[in-house]
Protein backbone atom coordinates (compact mmCIF):
# COMPACT_ATOMS: atom_id res chain seq x y z
CA UNK A 1 0.00 0.00 0.00
CA UNK A 2 1.59 3.52 -0.86
CA UNK A 3 0.89 6.72 1.63
CA UNK A 4 -1.21 8.18 -1.29
CA UNK A 5 -3.70 5.61 -1.24
CA UNK A 6 -3.40 5.43 2.54
CA UNK A 7 -4.45 9.04 2.30
CA UNK A 8 -7.29 8.77 -0.15
CA UNK A 9 -8.56 6.33 2.40
CA UNK A 10 -8.53 8.80 5.07
CA UNK A 11 -10.44 11.27 3.05
CA UNK A 12 -13.51 9.00 3.21
CA UNK A 13 -13.15 7.15 6.60
CA UNK A 14 -12.22 8.96 9.34
CA UNK A 15 -12.58 7.00 12.53
CA UNK A 16 -9.45 6.00 13.69
CA UNK A 17 -7.68 4.72 16.66
CA UNK A 18 -4.46 6.38 17.84
CA UNK A 19 -1.33 4.56 19.70
CA UNK A 20 0.94 6.96 21.40
CA UNK A 21 3.71 5.93 23.80
CA UNK A 22 3.67 6.75 27.84
CA UNK A 23 6.50 7.40 30.25
CA UNK A 24 7.18 3.89 30.61
CA UNK A 25 6.41 2.65 27.59
CA UNK A 26 3.27 1.27 27.70
CA UNK A 27 0.29 1.75 25.12
CA UNK A 28 -2.07 4.37 24.96
CA UNK A 29 -5.15 4.31 22.79
CA UNK A 30 -7.05 7.35 21.48
CA UNK A 31 -10.44 7.37 19.77
CA UNK A 32 -9.84 10.46 17.03
CA UNK A 33 -11.49 11.79 13.84
CA UNK A 34 -8.68 12.07 11.26
CA UNK A 35 -8.61 13.31 7.60
CA UNK A 36 -6.31 13.53 4.72
CA UNK A 37 -4.86 17.79 4.78
CA UNK A 38 -1.55 18.76 2.67
CA UNK A 39 -0.36 15.05 2.57
CA UNK A 40 -0.46 14.45 6.69
CA UNK A 41 -2.97 12.89 8.00
CA UNK A 42 -4.49 15.19 10.70
CA UNK A 43 -6.64 15.78 13.79
CA UNK A 44 -7.47 17.56 16.78
CA UNK A 45 -6.90 17.11 20.60
CA UNK A 46 -7.61 18.91 23.75
CA UNK A 47 -4.86 20.81 25.46
CA UNK A 48 -4.85 18.87 28.81
CA UNK A 49 -5.25 15.46 26.76
CA UNK A 50 -2.90 12.37 27.76
CA UNK A 51 -2.28 11.81 24.15
CA UNK A 52 -0.62 15.02 23.52
CA UNK A 53 1.24 14.89 26.96
CA UNK A 54 2.76 11.52 25.01
CA UNK A 55 3.52 12.85 22.01
CA UNK A 56 5.25 16.18 23.09
CA UNK A 57 7.67 13.64 24.79
CA UNK A 58 7.73 10.81 22.08
CA UNK A 59 6.08 11.86 18.49
CA UNK A 60 6.28 8.37 17.61
CA UNK A 61 2.65 7.00 17.20
CA UNK A 62 0.54 4.58 15.22
CA UNK A 63 -3.20 5.49 13.38
CA UNK A 64 -5.35 2.35 12.77
CA UNK A 65 -8.39 4.35 10.69
CA UNK A 66 -11.34 1.95 9.85
CA UNK A 67 -14.23 1.46 7.42
CA UNK A 68 -18.02 1.86 9.29
CA UNK A 69 -18.12 -1.98 9.29
CA UNK A 70 -14.09 -2.48 10.39
CA UNK A 71 -14.02 -4.82 7.36
CA UNK A 72 -11.29 -2.62 5.85
CA UNK A 73 -8.40 -0.48 7.34
CA UNK A 74 -4.99 1.56 7.23
CA UNK A 75 -2.68 1.86 9.50
CA UNK A 76 0.35 4.53 9.60
CA UNK A 77 2.97 4.51 11.39
CA UNK A 78 4.75 8.18 11.50
CA UNK A 79 6.57 10.75 13.52
CA UNK A 80 3.90 13.41 14.69
CA UNK A 81 4.41 16.94 14.35
CA UNK A 82 2.39 18.96 17.43
CA UNK A 83 0.92 22.55 16.13
CA UNK A 84 -0.22 24.90 18.77
CA UNK A 85 0.26 28.85 20.05
CA UNK A 86 3.46 27.64 21.19
CA UNK A 87 4.74 27.50 17.12
CA UNK A 88 2.20 28.94 15.62
CA UNK A 89 0.68 32.60 15.60
CA UNK A 90 -2.93 32.53 17.10
CA UNK A 91 -4.95 33.37 13.55
CA UNK A 92 -2.71 30.63 11.72
CA UNK A 93 -3.64 28.16 14.43
CA UNK A 94 -6.96 29.15 14.14
CA UNK A 95 -7.09 28.46 10.20
CA UNK A 96 -4.88 24.95 10.22
CA UNK A 97 -8.13 24.58 13.06
CA UNK A 98 -10.32 24.99 10.54
CA UNK A 99 -8.58 23.25 7.86
CA UNK A 100 -8.48 20.40 9.78
CA UNK A 101 -12.30 20.26 10.26
CA UNK A 102 -12.96 20.07 6.60
CA UNK A 103 -10.67 17.57 6.31
CA UNK A 104 -12.83 15.44 9.29
CA UNK A 105 -15.82 16.50 8.79
CA UNK A 106 -16.22 16.96 5.51
CA UNK A 107 -18.46 20.25 5.83
CA UNK A 108 -18.90 23.52 7.04
CA UNK A 109 -19.20 24.04 10.60
CA UNK A 110 -22.71 25.90 11.49
CA UNK A 111 -20.65 28.79 13.12
CA UNK A 112 -16.77 29.22 12.41
CA UNK A 113 -17.04 32.02 15.38
CA UNK A 114 -18.53 29.36 18.04
CA UNK A 115 -15.66 26.82 16.88
CA UNK A 116 -12.91 29.48 16.84
CA UNK A 117 -14.01 30.22 20.68
CA UNK A 118 -14.71 26.53 21.77
CA UNK A 119 -11.23 25.49 20.14
CA UNK A 120 -9.60 28.33 22.39
CA UNK A 121 -11.23 27.53 25.42
CA UNK A 122 -10.09 23.59 24.73
CA UNK A 123 -6.49 25.10 23.94
CA UNK A 124 -6.80 22.52 21.29
CA UNK A 125 -3.34 21.65 19.22
CA UNK A 126 -3.64 19.74 16.10
CA UNK A 127 -1.77 16.77 15.17
CA UNK A 128 0.14 16.52 11.95
CA UNK A 129 1.17 13.03 10.94
CA UNK A 130 3.83 12.49 8.07
CA UNK A 131 3.00 8.86 7.16
CA UNK A 132 6.70 6.76 6.72
CA UNK A 133 5.44 3.51 7.08
CA UNK A 134 1.30 2.13 6.04
CA UNK A 135 -0.22 -0.94 5.60
CA UNK A 136 -3.45 -2.41 5.90
CA UNK A 137 -6.55 -4.13 3.86
CA UNK A 138 -8.10 -0.96 2.09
Amino acid sequence: MSVSEALDFVRTHHMAVLSTFRKDGNAQMSIVTAGALDGHIAFTTRGEAAKLANLRRNPRCSLLCASRDWRTYIVVESMAEVRDLSKDNPDRLRLLLRDVYHACADKEHPNWSEYDEAMREQRRAVIMMNPSRVYGTA
